[in-house]
C-alpha cells in the first residue's frame, strides 16, 4: 500500500461526505414537495395520465401501483429485446435478444440488478441500450428513492394514513434529481472521452495489417445513470474497465464518486426529515464505517500481492494486478469493488474473480450484508432502517424496556416483518447456491474447480439476491439454468423485501410520535452506531460465516499451504 493509493481513496470518500449534505438537503425538498421548477412539466404528465398527486396512498396502494409500473417496465423492455432485430437504431445488423436471455436482462434492469449475461456491444442495438436499459435505470432508480420517501414519511408522521402518492415521488425524483444530475454527469463524462453517437461500428486497420473493430454508440448518458442510479450495468461487456466507459483516473475519480453520492445523501435526508439530522448522520456513519473497513481489507489484501508468485521470485512492486487496469491500480481497484458491492451498484473497474481470496470476501460479504452500506439508491436506506428497527429491538430487550425509535414504539408486527425482511435474502442466497451445487446442469456453467467454482456461484446468487449486479467471473452464465434461477432470485430479492418494508411503513406511520423522555434509548451517537454496525455484522456472520469458509477462506487457507485446484 502507498501513500498515493490512500490520497486517490480518502479524495473520493471527502468528496462523497462534501457533497452528501447538499444532496441530502434536495432529496429532502424533493420528497417534501417544496422543490417544483418544473411544476408546469409536472402537471402536464399529471394530467395526461389521470393522475391526483395530492392524493395520498396506503402501503397497500403504494405497493400495487409500484408493482404495476414495474411489471409494464417488465413486459415493455423484454418485447423490445425480443424484437431488436426489426426494429430501428441497429447499425450493427443483431437480432432480436433469445427467450431466457430477454426475460433475465429484462428483470434484471426492472429490480436494479443490471445483471448482464450478454456483451453489450455485441448483443444489444442503439435502440435496446437507450429506450430499454437506460429508461429502465432511471425508473429503476426513481422507485427505489420513492420508496425511501415513503418510508422515511412513516417515521416522520404521527397517526398517519398514507405514505404519499407513489406516481408523485416518482415523476418528481426522475425530473428534478436523476435527469439534471446525469445530464450534467455526462457531459463530464464526453469531455473525458466517453463516446455518446450514434454512429455506425468503426474498423481500423492495425500495424500488423489486420483489422479491427471498435464499438461504438450512446454510452455517455447510459454511463452517468449506470452509477447514479446505483444500477451498474454496463455498456460495453467489460463494463467500466474499458476504456470507452472509464478512459482515464479523473473519469474513474468520478464514476467513483457517483456510486455511493446518492445513497449517502439519502441517509441525511431522512435526518432532515424526521427532524432530527443526528439520526441522519448516525446511519451515514455506520454505512462510511463499512466502506473504509472494506477498503482497507481489500487494498491490504491486493497491494500484498500473490505469495504463491512470490515464492517463485516474481517482483509485485503494483500488487496483484491481475484482472485490473494499470490506469487504476490496487487501490482505485479496492474502493470501486467495496462500493459497488457495497451499493448495489454492481459495475465492475477490474476483475473480482481475479482478486486474491480476501480481497474477493470482501465484496461478497458486502453484498450478503444486505446491500445497505451504502446500499443503492433508497433500497439502501429502507434496508438500513430496518436493521435499525432490530437494533433499537435488541436495545430494549437489553434494558427491560419497550422499545423505542424517533418517539415511535416498535412492537411485535414490526419485528417480525422486519425479520421477514431480512431472512429473504439469505434464503434465496443459500437455497439456490446449495441446489446449484449439486445439480449437474448448474455445474456446468462453473469454471474452476474447488472452493474457487463454489465462490463463483455463490457469488452470482448473492449479486442477484441483493440486486448487485457484479459478477465473479468464471461462470457461463447465459444458460437456461442460470438465466431462469437468477432471474427468480433477483425478484424475490427486490420484491419480497419490498413489501414487509412498506407493510412496517405503514404499521409505524399510524401510531403516534411521542416526545423523547429521560429513558429514551439515544439513537444518534457513537453507542447507538456502535450497535446497529454490531448487529449487522453479527446477522451476516451467523447467516453466511459457513458458506465463506467453505468457499475463499478455504482458497486463502489452501493457497497459502502452496495447494492449488
Amino acid at each position: 500500500m502507498s501513500w498515493i493509493g490512500w490520497a486517490q481513496i480518502a479524495l473520493v470518500l471527502l468528496a462523497v461526505t462534501a457533497t452528501a449534505v447538499p444532496l441530502g438537503g434536495a432529496m429532502a425538498a424533493i420528497a417534501e414537495g417544496r422543490w417544483r421548477v418544473l411544476a408546469p412539466v409536472e402537471n402536464l404528465l399529471y394530467r395526461a395520465a389521470g393522475i391526483d398527486p395530492a392524493r395520498g396512498m396506503g402501503w397497500r396502494a403504494y405497493v400495487l401501483a409500484m408493482l404495476a409500473v414495474n411489471l409494464a417496465g417488465f413486459l415493455l423492455l423484454y418485447a423490445l429485446l425480443r424484437l431488436q432485430g426489426v426494429l430501428p437504431f441497429n447499425p450493427q445488423g443483431l437480432d432480436g435478444v433469445p427467450p431466457w436471455l430477454a426475460f433475465n436482462t429484462a428483470i434484471s434492469f426492472v429490480t436494479n440488478t443490471n445483471w448482464q449475461a450478454y456483451s453489450g456491444e455485441a448483443a444489444m442495438s442503439y435502440l435496446s441500450q437507450m429506450a430499454g436499459l437506460a429508461v429502465q435505470n432511471f425508473l429503476s432508480a426513481a422507485t427505489g428513492i420513492a420508496l425511501a420517501f415513503a418510508v422515511i414519511r412513516a417515521f416522520a408522521r404521527g397517526g398517519a394514513s398514507d405514505l404519499g402518492n407513489f406516481w408523485a415521488d416518482l415523476t418528481r425524483v426522475t425530473l428534478y434529481l436523476l435527469l439534471p444530475l446525469c445530464l450534467v454527469f455526462a457531459a463530464f463524462m464526453v469531455a473525458g472521452g466517453v463516446p455518446q453517437s450514434l454512429s455506425a461500428y468503426v474498423t481500423a486497420n492495425t500495424v500488423e495489417g489486420g483489422t479491427q473493430t471498435i464499438p461504438m454508440g450512446p454510452a455517455a448518458f447510459q454511463i452517468a445513470i449506470k452509477q447514479l442510479g446505483t444500477n451498474g450495468g454496463g455498456f460495453f461487456g467489460v463494463n467500466s474497465a474499458h476504456p470507452f466507459e472509464n478512459p482515464t483516473p479523473w473519469t474513474n475519480f468520478l464514476q467513483s464518486w457517483a456510486i455511493i453520492a446518492l445513497p449517502m445523501g439519502l441517509a441525511l435526508t431522512f435526518g432532515r426529515m424526521v427532524g432530527d439530522r443526528r439520526q441522519g448522520w448516525a446511519i451515514f456513519a455506520v454505512m462510511m464505517l463499512f466502506v473504509v473497513a472494506g477498503t482497507l481489507a481489500t487494498y491490504a489484501a491486493e497491494a500484498g500481492g500473490n505469495p504463491l508468485h512470490l515464492a517463485q521470485g516474481v517482483a509485485q512492486g503494483l500488487g496483484n494486478m491481475e484482472g485490473k487496469e494499470v490506469r487504476f491500480g490496487t487501490s482505485a481497484s479496492a474502493l470501486w469493488a467495496v462500493i459497488t458491492t457495497g451499493a448495489s451498484n454492481g459495475a465492475v473497474n477490474a476483475m473480482h474473480d481475479s482478486f486474491m481470496p480476501l480481497g474477493g470476501l470482501v465484496p461478497l460479504f458486502l453484498i450478503q450484508l444486505g446491500e445497505v452500506l451504502p446500499g443503492g439508491v433508497g433500497s439502501g436506506l429502507y434496508g438500513m432502517l430496518v436493521f435499525v428497527l432490530l437494533a433499537v429491538f435488541v436495545a430494549g430487550l437489553m434494558v427491560g424496556r419497550t422499545p423505542e425509535y424517533l418517539g415511535k414504539k416498535v412492537q411485535a408486527r414490526e419485528v417480525k416483518l422486519a425479520m421477514l425482511a431480512v431472512l429473504i435474502v439469505p434464503l434465496c442466497i443459500l437455497g439456490f447456491t446449495a441446489v446449484a451445487a449439486v445439480l449437474p446442469v448448474a455445474l456446468a456453467s462453473v469454471q474452476d474447480a474447488g472452493p474457487h467454482g463454489l465462490s463463483e456461484l455463490l457469488y452470482a446468487y448473492s449479486s442477484a439476491a441483493g440486486n448487485n449486479g457484479s459478477a465473479f467471473g468464471g461462470l457461463t452464465a447465459d444458460t437456461p439454468w442460470m438465466n431462469t434461477t437468477l432471474g427468480i432470485v433477483m425478484l424475490l430479492g427486490r420484491f419480497a423485501v419490498i413489501v414487509p418494508v412498506l407493510a412496517i411503513a405503514g404499521s409505524i406511520a399510524a401510531k403516534p410520535r411521542l416526545p423523547q423522555s429521560a429513558g429514551s434509548f439515544p439513537t444518534h451517537g457513537p453507542l447507538f452506531v456502535g450497535l446497529l454496525a454490531g448487529v449487522i455484522l453479527i446477522l451476516g456472520g451467523l447467516q453466511f460465516l459457513p458458506s465463506l469458509f467453505l468457499g475463499p477462506l478455504a482458497e486463502h487457507f489452501a493457497m497459502l499451504a502452496g495447494q492449488t485446484f
